[in-house]
């Protein structure tokens, strides 16, 4: 009796399973972008939340000054039309004379915490600014295009700018030769947005003055220092190990421990290449030239309805600023924001070693595998990303890598046909794991370390596929007739 023989399966070319690995590795990268638009809206609503805490206790902090601010009576002469005619006509007015200390010396001190709104955390701090500086009417003041006579001296006003008045505290202080002055709102100065605290004082005497202040202020994110006067320094502590420091000017002296930092600015006005009598104030420094990439950066709030008017500032110029930033020592955000690049590598890595399975062992993986395996490989960073934000980037990448390892594992066993093969793949992504995981904390040899990897994992590639067929045809699998 014979029997009829059964409808044979044709295996696909090596070249074909090849091009299928591909095609759904390249599918594989819309869910990788899909993932860092979910990234981009997780790190959006962490900045917001940062921000609100932000409303309650202070931003960022710009401190100026300080400054004394001295009126003067001048004479302007304008060109008007009138009837078609040119009218020139003499105008009395009060402009403002900008006079920065001779010599400026500050303590400060930053006392930083962490604050939290649901699971999103943010570093805060409170400042104590302790300093003096020294004033000195120079006795050619007519040089600066102001006869001394037209000063206004009984009006004149200490000036300190701090960008973000909200987080003012108590316990400040402004004295004069020893003289407690009231400190009054408003009134800053130019380069912190106009907003501040200022003092009148009476220079009818036009003799030395020596101002010591005291400002207590809290705030978020980054925290500036503007220098005015012939000499300035700074001398900043805090128990924050993992400071930034950025700006126009670098510490002089700086000295990071894992018990805080301490830094000195010393700044002379060649430097600043700012005279020391102005007729116009400094206008805000240029806030791209501070900061990095070490997190987000927080708006100053600009007083524009009680700036002055532009022909009082057009003459000043720009303020240079010290920046420091108390920032995070890893940013989960970028930190998984790197790892997402490395996906292809994941998805390539595991499909290579299907692929040689199934083109040199012999065991068969469908494309619904390919894929199923891939999306695993993609919901890695998903794992990540929602982990990191309730338990930290490294529990979180620990936590995710074993569950989708062992995922794979069990399943690769199914596939293969062999729980040999499962523990090959498995051992290969715990290396894989590993290995991105010194990639991220390794950022400047990250490229160096992953390239060389790609070489030698396509040398190995090329040279277990050296004797295959890539364009053989198909052949049927031989079934014996009873």
């Amino acid at each position: 009796m014979a029997s009829a023989n059964p409808p044979a399966r044709s295996e696909r070319s090596p070249g074909v399973k090849l091009v299928i690995a591909v095609l759904i590795a390249v599918a594989l990268m819309v869910p990788l972008l899909m993932i860092y638009g979910l990234l981009w809206d997780r790190q959006q609503q962490a900045e917001t939340a940062q921000a609100s805490i932000g409303q309650g206790w202070g931003g960022q902090q710009t401190i100026a000054g300080p400054v004394i601010v001295v009126p003067y009576r001048a004479t302007e002469t304008t060109t008007v039309t009138e009837n078609g005619k040119d009218v020139t006509r003499t105008v009395n007015a009060i402009r403002n004379l900008y006079l920065s200390p001779q010599t400026n010396k500050a303590d400060v001190v930053i006392k930083p915490e962490k604050r939290k709104k649901a699971i999103y955390e943010t570093v805060v701090y409170e400042s104590q600014i302790s300093g003096s500086a020294d004033f000195v009417l120079p006795a050619d003041i007519a040089r600066f295009g102001v006869a001394r006579e037209a000063l206004m001296l009984d009006r004149a006003e200490v000036r300190l700018g701090v960008s973000d008045a909200r987080g003012l505290v108590d316990g400040n202080s402004v004295a004069v030769n020893g003289t407690a002055l009231a400190l009054q709102p408003g009134k800053g100065l130019l380069s912190t947005g106009n907003s501040g605290t200022f003092a009148f004082v009476d220079w009818t005497a036009a003799a030395p003055l020596k101002v010591d202040y005291k400002i207590g202020v809290r705030g978020l994110g980054d925290f500036k220092l503007i220098p005015r006067g012939v000499d300035t320094r700074w001398t900043v502590k805090s128990s924050w190990p993992n400071p930034s420091f950025g700006g126009d000017f670098l510490p002089a002296k700086r000295s990071v421990t894992e018990s805080g930092f301490t830094a000195t600015d010393a700044i002379p006005n060649l430097a600043l290449g700012q005279a020391q009598v102005l007729t116009g104030d400094l206008s805000p420094p240029v806030t791209s030239n501070y900061g990095g990439d070490n997190g987000p950066r927080y708006a100053e709030v600009v007083d524009v309805a009680n700036a002055p008017s532009a022909e009082d500032n057009t003459s000043g110029g720009v303020a240079k600023a010290v920046a420091i930033s108390l920032i995070e020592p890893v940013d989960l955000y970028s930190q998984v924001d790197r790892a997402i690049k490395y996906g292809f590598l994941f998805i390539g890595f595991t499909f290579v070693a299907f692929l040689m399975f199934d083109i040199i062992a012999g065991a068969r993986v469908a494309p619904a595998e390919y894929l199923l395996t891939g999306v695993a490989l993609v919901l890695f960073f998903v794992l990540l990303l929602a982990f990191a934000e309730v338990i930290g980037f490294t529990f979180a990448y620990m936590l995710a890598s074993a569950a989708i390892i062992g995922l794979l594992a069990f399943y690769s066993a199914a596939v293969l046909k062999s729980w040999k093969r499962a523990r090959f793949l498995a051992a290969m992504l715990i290396g894989l794991y590993a290995l991105l995981y010194v990639l991220l904390n390794l950022e400047a040899y990250s490229l160096l370390i992953g390239s060389v990897l790609m070489f030698f994992a396509l040398a190995g590639v090329m040279y277990m596929t050296r004797s295959v067929d890539w364009s053989g045809l198909g052949k049927k699998d031989e079934v014996a007739v009873a």
